[in-house]
């Protein structure tokens, strides 16, 4: 890659902690098929703030929802039998999670009450779903992962609409993962991690997409993860295998990129705080959220209508 500007280099600094007493130090199923069978206490993901400035982050192996007040101190909103990664706010009081074991399920905040959403696609049990973005007109984008990569490129992208119509987008993708919409919502970004990629994909007026193609390459073990856009259109993309965020311009230069601390796995992020200058990254490896303040504010997200 060639750049006539090197990027800017920032710190992510440790917002709060996932507490003691909810690590939960033992083996799980998830783990073992994801983690090499490492003990893993937690592994947070779906970063998602309400109005109120409260982040939500799920717990994908103890199928857990935990809520974050803005100082810093966690709630444990949900627990059930699943494993939860990515969150988009249906409605002030309802989230929708893709649940790679059990689909798309919905969660009353209050309640903490977790009910099947789309469980199946014409009888079919899904891969296993990853992430979900809501456009302006209420349709929902979501991605099928599964066990996907270079060796079964067959990973994919779906839109649900408010209709209830089920469309498949793209059904050729090695590892399908975050999805974010640029500011004017006619293009989908799409997080491809085995082949190391960000996907551009356009989204046609008559529903069909075309002329897909690769965005953004970058390398090492494992790749691009959550996705979020900002106001000035530029593209976030976490990159857990380097413990990065690449902070894109329109033509996928490296304008800045925030970094963690050692070790870090920065999984997911979402724009929130002030006026949504701050951007806020799930440190999976070691339980934790991070944060670093931006000069474009992150775009608004969309709900059902």
């Amino acid at each position: 890659m060639f750049l006539l500007n090197p990027p800017q280099v920032r710190e992510l600094e440790v917002f709060t902690s996932l507490p003691a007493h909810f690590r939960r130090r033992e083996r799980s199923a998830w783990a073992d098929a994801n983690r090499g069978g490492a003990v893993t206490d937690s592994f947070l993901e779906g970063p998602v703030f309400d109005g109120a400035g409260h982040l939500y982050v799920t717990d994908i192996p103890w199928g857990r929802v935990f809520r974050i007040d803005p100082e810093g101190a966690w709630t444990l909103v949900a627990e059930y039998d699943g494993e939860p990664n990515g969150m988009k706010f249906m409605d002030a009081g309802t989230l929708l999670i893709t649940d790679y074991k059990n689909g798309l399920m919905r969660l009353d905040i209050a309640t903490g009450t977790v009910t099947p959403y789309l469980e199946r696609r014409n009888s079919e049990r899904f891969k296993g779903v990853n992430d979900l973005i809501f456009d302006a007109e209420g349709n929902l984008y979501f991605t099928d992962q599964g066990q996907s990569g270079l060796h079964d490129p067959s990973g994919r992208l779906y839109r649900l609409r408010p209709s209830g119509q089920l469309d498949l987008l793209l059904a050729n993708v090695p590892s399908p993962n975050g999805v974010a919409l640029s500011p004017d919502g006619r293009v989908l970004y799409l997080a491809v991690t085995r082949g190391n990629c960000v996907w551009r994909v356009p989204l046609l007026p008559d529903g069909s997409v075309a002329k897909v193609g690769q965005f953004f390459t970058s390398y090492g073990p494992s790749g691009p993860d959550g996705l979020a856009v900002d106001a000035a259109g530029r593209l976030l993309v976490a990159n857990p295998g380097l413990g990065y965020v690449w902070v894109l311009n329109h033509r996928a230069e490296p304008e800045c990129v925030l970094r963690g601390p050692a070790g870090a796995s920065t999984t997911n992020l979402a724009f929130g705080g002030a006026g949504r200058h701050w951007a806020y990254v799930t440190d999976s490896t070691h339980g934790q959220v991070l944060r670093a303040r931006l000069d474009a504010p992150g775009v608004a997200l969309a709900g059902l209508r």
